[in-house]
């Protein structure tokens, strides 16, 4: 049986260090170089080495057990590239939205997508850039306005086991939430 994630968030966040350190095959990237047209649109002020990005998706593969394949599709992190994330969730159980905490205005968009979107059940995954957080969990709930069912949890993208911890997470999160939505009776 295989399932499909989604690996959301903002520019820069880590969704593609998430999925590249996380896949068992070679991930399929979509990583361009970024160019002048990024300018003004692309905030590199916090990440000043970063010079590409995702424009179309991520693509990884983890074997979770005999019975079970996750395919993890990494979503573009700006504004211009959104209208690709309906197809993208399409037959999704469930998505991590992966937050900076220096920028935590960029996962704005991406919560609200999932919190308006209930459908999929989501996760949100606070990513230690260079081994701390700027903010508590409830301090990125309290901003991020995120409902207090939803699982917040710290990791480090680059760590295969972190971000392993934060994929088992979404999976115990939608196989509760998919439960709790079936009809009793």
């Amino acid at each position: 049986m295989s399932s499909k994630i989604v690996i959301a968030g903002g520019f820069g966040a880590g969704k593609t260090t998430l999925v590249s350190s996380v896949s068992e095959i070679p991930p399929v990237t979509t990583e361009a170089i970024m160019t002048e047209a990024s300018i003004g649109h692309d905030d590199t002020s916090i990440t000043p080495d970063k010079t590409t990005t995702t424009v179309a998706m991520d693509f990884g593969r983890i074997t979770i057990d005999d019975e079970l394949v996750m395919y993890m599709f990494g979503t573009p992190g700006q504004a211009r590239f959104w209208f690709m994330w309906d197809d993208l969730v399409r037959g999704a159980v469930g998505a991590v939205v992966v937050v900076d905490c220096r920028r935590l205005a960029d996962s704005f968009d991406a919560v609200d997508y999932f919190e308006t979107n209930r459908r999929i059940p989501y996760i949100v995954a606070l990513n230690r850039f260079e081994g701390r957080l700027d903010y508590t969990a409830e301090q990125v709930r309290e901003a991020l306005e995120v409902s207090p069912e939803v699982p917040i949890i710290d990791f480090d993208a680059r760590q295969r086991n972190s971000g392993g911890d934060v994929l088992k997470t979404l999976l115990r999160y939608a196989l509760q939430h998919n439960r709790a939505s079936e009809p009793v009776g």
